[in-house]
């Protein structure tokens, strides 16, 4: 090693098994004070193949304090002093961390978090209109569906507008409707404009519960080319969020769109069906816990109910049934902690 009043220079001979000739570095800054207390790290690029690069080294850790310009010194200590400040940081949030757990206890801490996931719920419901004077005013169907997505909605639905009584019997075999729309289906209305109406809320609650199926969306028409186009683009917008993967933006049907989507085909059933559903059918359908459908339901102040299930779907089971009726209730959200015994 030669060290000069402003310049520096180190020769190298590679390792025991390295024929190539020797590397020379020249430092044209800075002094050496002692060579025999230098540590330095040698890195060598893996590259082989691109002429520029595979004779490449990098020598650097105390050379840049050694040898570096100003500039690659004020770089060196900026980043000291981040590892320094993050580990410091660090430190502080575990110490507060303890601290909250210390003072608040594990149960309140659940508790909390429990409060947390109804509230995020509650950012995802339909707009709700509390000073409705009827209940069909509360969630507004024009909130749920335009009247451009309306208009788009008649040729699709007119499948299950003509559908006959002998046809809907074979639709459970055929495994293409959800259960809460075969069973609506065996009601449908004689009235043609009431049946018209009625088929193009069911198809759309029976392609929303569809979409929640799926993770990640890949196509710009996710539910296929017999979806209207201005309906794949709702679904797209209003219930999926973007997420960056592998240098790609995707759209992600993430856990507070599925609670999105799960309260949006509430309203919309509410609206099917005179304001009483069973939650319990269309649990299932939407493949949820029972919690989750239920916190979601009283967030949006349904009264819960519990009878039996209907005819040929769980008629001897116990299903919970929503009613959304005024005045509202007033919404107590479930997860808190339970009461404590009295003591005799």
């Amino acid at each position: 090693m030669a060290a000069a009043a402003d310049a520096a220079g180190w020769s190298y001979r590679g390792g025991p098994r390295d024929e190539q000739s020797a590397l020379l570095v020249h430092f044209s800054n800075g002094r050496l004070q002692n060579s025999e207390d230098m540590n330095f790290t040698l890195y060598k690029s893996k590259d082989t193949t691109n002429p520029r690069k595979k004779h490449r080294r990098i020598l650097v850790d105390s050379c840049i304090e050694a040898f570096g310009s100003n500039k690659q010194k004020r770089a060196l200590n900026s980043r000291r002093m981040n590892q320094v400040g993050n580990e410091t940081l660090n430190m502080a949030v575990t110490r507060a961390a303890e601290n909250i757990i210390g003072a608040k206890g594990v149960a309140t801490l659940v508790s909390d978090a429990a409060q947390d996931d109804v509230e995020e719920v509650s950012l995802f419901l339909p707009p709700c209109h509390e000073e409705a004077d009827k209940p069909e005013n509360v969630y507004r169907f024009e909130d749920l569906i335009s009247s451009a997505e309306y208009e788009a909605l008649q040729a699709p639905a007119a499948a299950l507008t003509n559908l006959t009584s002998e046809e809907i019997l074979k639709k459970p075999e055929e495994e293409s409707l959800c259960s809460f729309v075969l069973e609506e289906l065996k009601s449908m209305p004689v009235d043609e404009s009431s049946r018209d109406h009625k088929a193009r809320c069911l198809w759309f609650l029976d392609t929303l519960i569809k979409f929640s199926y799926k993770k990640v969306i890949k196509k710009k028409c996710p539910m296929g080319p017999d979806c209207p186009r201005i309906i794949n683009k709702k679904l797209m917008k209003n219930f999926t969020a973007l997420t960056y993967n592998s240098g790609r933006i995707q759209n992600l049907i993430s856990a507070s769109m599925k609670a999105k989507i799960t309260a949006y085909v509430v309203a919309l059933a509410l609206h099917i069906n005179k304001f009483q559903i069973d939650l319990t059918l269309l649990q299932r359908d939407m493949k949820l816990h029972e919690t989750r459908m239920l916190d979601i339901a009283k967030a949006m102040r349904l009264k819960i109910s519990k009878k039996k299930g209907l005819s040929g779907l769980g008629a001897d089971e116990d299903h919970k049934f929503g009613t959304l009726s005024l005045p509202l209730p007033s919404f107590k959200p479930s997860g808190g902690q339970r009461k404590r015994k009295k003591m005799d």
